[in-house]
Parts: C-alpha cells; sequence; structure tokens
C-alpha cells in the first residue's frame, strides 16, 4: 500500500476474537499481526491459555485504547474441580496436593448457597502464576524460576455468582462445580476456585475457565481466528460502545482543533450516551440508539470524541477551564465497524 510503512496495514480497528484453549493471549496477538499485516497489535485483558472466550484485540493506531478499555468489569463461567490443588491453581499446574471432599460440596442445595455468600467486596491473594509485576519482574517468571513473590492482597468485588451444576464425579473424575461469576476488574478465578476450597477444608482448582463478556463485549459477538481471517476489517466494532463512556461529535472547523489537539470549549459540544435499555429504545422514535445527555460532565471524566464517523481523539473534561483536553488523539481515526 502507497505510503504505508513498513509493517503497518493503514488499519486502525477493535476486533473481538473467541479465544481457543491452548493459545496465550500473546499467540492470539501474534496469529492477528499476520492476519492483518500489521506489527502494531495489542490485547485488553489477559486470558489464561487454558481458558477461553472474550479477548478484544487492538489493531493499528488503536492499540493506543488499550489502558481504557482494561478496567471494565467481567463474566465468567468456570468448574471448579475439589480434591486436587495445583501450584498455578488451574488443570495446568503442578499437583502440589490433594485431599478428601467434604459431602457438602455435593449437595447441590449447600453449593447454590455458598456460592451465592461469594457476592460482595473483599480482600483477595493473586496466584503466585499471574501476570502482576513487582519491582519489574512478573509474578509467574519469578514462580516458573523457583521464586516466590510476596503478592499484596487486592481489592476485589464479586457481584453475581451463581451456581449452574454440581456433579459428583465418578472413577477417577473429581466433583465439580459450573459457576457463573460477574466481578470486578482484577479479580482472579483461579484465586476465587482455591479460596473456595480453603473455606471448605480441601484443595480446588479451575478445571476450565471462559470469559463470556467483558464490559459491553459479549461472547456472542466475538469470532474465531478463523473466521476473522476471513472477515479481517469487517470484524471491526465499535471502540465508542467499548469504551462504554459519553461522547461528543466534532464538525467542520472542529475537526482540524481535534486532530491537533487543541481544547474544545465544554459549553460548544454537548455530551451524548448511548441508551441503557430496550425501554429506553421503544421511547424514542430514533434508531441510532444514541441521546443527549442529561448531565454535565464530570471534572476528569474521559469523553470520546467522534468525526468523521470515526474514533478521533480521547478527551478529559477539565471543570476548572470548563473544557475539554486531549489526552489521545488518533491521527488514523479508529473504525467505528459493523455496529451502526
Amino acid at each position: 500500500m502507497h505510503g504505508v510503512k513498513r509493517g503497518t496495514s493503514g488499519l486502525s480497528l477493535v476486533v473481538g476474537v473467541n479465544k481457543p484453549s491452548g493459545m496465550s493471549s500473546h499467540d492470539v496477538v501474534n496469529r492477528c499481526r499476520t492476519i492483518f499485516g500489521e506489527r502494531r497489535v495489542g490485547h485488553t485483558g489477559t486470558l489464561d491459555p487454558m481458558a477461553t472466550g472474550v479477548l478484544p484485540i487492538c489493531i493499528g493506531p488503536a492499540t493506543r485504547l488499550g489502558s481504557y478499555l482494561t478496567a471494565h468489569d467481567k463474566h465468567y463461567r468456570v468448574t471448579i474441580a475439589f480434591g486436587v490443588g495445583t501450584d498455578t491453581d488451574d488443570a495446568e499446574g503442578r499437583v502440589t496436593r490433594t485431599g478428601d471432599v467434604p459431602p457438602c460440596v455435593t449437595d447441590p442445595a449447600f453449593a447454590a448457597s455458598f456460592v451465592e455468600g461469594l457476592v460482595g467486596a473483599s480482600k483477595q491473594l493473586p496466584p503466585a502464576y499471574s501476570a502482576i509485576k513487582v519491582n519489574g519482574k512478573k509474578s509467574y517468571e519469578a514462580a516458573r524460576a523457583g521464586n516466590i513473590i510476596d503478592l499484596a492482597p487486592r481489592d476485589i468485588e464479586v457481584y453475581e455468582a451463581r451456581l449452574l451444576e454440581v456433579r459428583e464425579g465418578r472413577g477417577d473424575e473429581l466433583p465439580t462445580w459450573d459457576v457463573a461469576f460477574h466481578v470486578s476488574k482484577g479479580t482472579y478465578i483461579r484465586a476465587l476456585a482455591r479460596d473456595v476450597g480453603v473455606a471448605l477444608g480441601c484443595p480446588a482448582h479451575v478445571a476450565a475457565l471462559e470469559r463470556t463478556r467483558l464490559g459491553t463485549l459479549d461472547l456472542e459477538e466475538c469470532v474465531s481466528l478463523e473466521v476473522l481471517a476471513q472477515l479481517k476489517d469487517r470484524a471491526a466494532l465499535d471502540p465508542v460502545r467499548l469504551l462504554g463512556g459519553r461522547f461528543l461529535f466534532a464538525q467542520d472547523a472542529a475537526i482540524p482543533k481535534v486532530a491537533n489537539g487543541s481544547p474544545l470549549p465544554a459549553s460548544a459540544y454537548p455530551l451524548y450516551e448511548r441508551r441503557r435499555s430496550r425501554a429506553d429504545l421503544e421511547l424514542c422514535a430514533c434508531t441510532s440508539g444514541v441521546r443527549e445527555s442529561c448531565t454535565g460532565p464530570k471534572d476528569g471524566e474521559t469523553v470520546a470524541v467522534i468525526a468523521d464517523n470515526k474514533l478521533a481523539a480521547l478527551y478529559g473534561y477539565d471543570r476548572a477551564r470548563d473544557a475539554y483536553q486531549a489526552r489521545c488523539v488518533f491521527q488514523t481515526g479508529v473504525s467505528r465497524g459493523k455496529d451502526l
């Protein structure tokens, strides 16, 4: 493509990949580099190699969205196996302990009540095999080298926990629970499984894990790598929706101002938001699912700026100046994809 640097595609977009088991998130990034002919590719929200499901991938200049797409809550479906613990707290790890499973684990009524009791805010000690950095070194790298990093407990919240199925386990099969979780950013499902076992007096680990939703991105919107190779940029999603915040429109003379990162007076740019419910949509004759916001900007709020039907920039509201200040400008606007 004339005028495009070597190793770049000229594309700027976000896609949703249904990550297969057995691939690391970085493996998926490398596959996407090949699919799009683009070296600038990044993921938002690491999934363990064993895990499957929702993995947003940013292509080209859209990789700068990465830090803005990682603060969302997440939904998972997990299988917790009882009676065996591993060094990674999942099925891929080395078995470090075994123990008898108390009879209450296979009682569906007990299991449902216990799972419901996991809802709420708490402190969680992350797994030793995690991507958390301490003094510049990733915890899992230290763990593989035989060193233990002292990880600090983190504030997490379980918004919803629902028991889906109890299996008693026959022969060599372990007893398991299938559980649907809705959790805050930074929550490790492997650590939840480990701590469930500790509370019940027996070791436990994650036998299977699927991320079904990240922020506003559902698993149904994600595609396999094979389908992505066929669709390519036709798989693009709307980054404004994925960001989940409010937005404004820049038109005419404002477009070059945004491209230059110039401040925008708040009084000249009304804020818009997506309609949240089906009832909202039914009350409106339009089909865009967008309405003008009833409240003004909040100090420090990040706002998406749309120009020429692309995500042109992210601005932050400065109350002292009553203006939006540039935080991240995309010289190649990020495609708003098929959502429109």
